[in-house]
């Protein structure tokens, strides 16, 4: 994370503080940023010193504004594919990372930002937050993932209403759909409010956290079993150094310490 040109990272107590740092540009995603995106999550992964992601972006006017319309602009239809795929995967890797990410959704948080927080496990929003999917007002869909996501955390009336209309929506509005947890009225409650979301995972067994992750994804997935899912992630629960630390700390009334094995 030594080379970041578009995102600021900043780790402090097991926290890495991501913001996407385009303020001139609205923080609009443009292919050097998903990429820097990419690297950053493949060491979460494996980083044991990291032990959840907080993500915003610079100011106050946008959380993600969109992707890079100049980029959009020069697509045809072989490397538009490549290109929703590559943003795709990356934002998967958010999504099934096994450390809680929470997204701070500061003001504009429209089109591929909206996608990008989607693919966060929590969402925490500013009282000047806008969302929206108005990517056909370019005569495009959604590409990173937005339709799926989108119809799943809001209902698939709303959600077409949404993509169809390319309207936006407020961040109280948001709240009322399920699109965010919690909206507060500045940005730096918002930040207090992550840290004290991820301060409390924290505290709790970090293998039984990712497989909270594994389970609910698969809540969604066609080709998988969640209640299988379910109960294998169970066993492996169990079979766990936290599990034997969380039973007998409770048995004898003390606070667990969890290693994550």
């Amino acid at each position: 994370m030594e080379d970041l040109k578009n995102i600021l990272a900043e780790e402090k107590n097991g926290v890495l503080f991501l913001t996407v740092n385009r303020e001139d540009k609205m923080n609009a995603l443009n292919f050097a940023t998903l990429e820097e995106l990419r690297e950053i999550f493949d060491e979460v992964v494996d980083n044991k010193a990291i032990k959840a992601v907080i993500l915003t972006g610079a100011g106050d006017k946008a959380f993600v504004a969109g992707a890079d319309i100049s980029e959009i602009a020069e697509l045809n239809e072989v490397n538009a594919r490549k290109f929703a795929e590559n943003g795709q995967e990356i934002f998967s890797m958010i999504e099934n990372c096994h450390k809680p990410v929470v997204a701070v959704t500061n003001g504009y948080t429209l089109g591929g930002g909206c996608e990008l927080a989607m693919a966060c496990h929590l969402r925490v929003a500013t009282a000047n937050a806008k969302f929206g999917q108005p990517e056909v007002n370019l005569g495009i869909i959604p590409g990173y993932g937005g339709t799926q996501r989108l119809t799943i955390l809001v209902g698939r009336g709303k959600a077409n209403e949404l993509m169809m209309t390319g309207d936006m929506i407020d961040a109280n509005e948001a709240k009322e759909l399920g699109l965010v947890n919690h909206v507060l009225p500045t940005k730096s409650d918002a930040m207090a409010k992550a840290e004290e979301i991820v301060a409390k995972i924290m505290s709790k067994a970090p293998l039984a956290i990712g497989m909270v992750v594994d389970c609910v994804n698969a809540a969604y997935l066609a080709d998988e079993n969640g209640y299988q899912t379910e109960a294998n992630s169970f066993a492996r629960c169990v079979k766990s150094g936290d599990y034997k630390e969380g039973t007998t700390a409770f048995l004898e009334k003390r606070k667990p310490v969890f290693k994550g094995e």
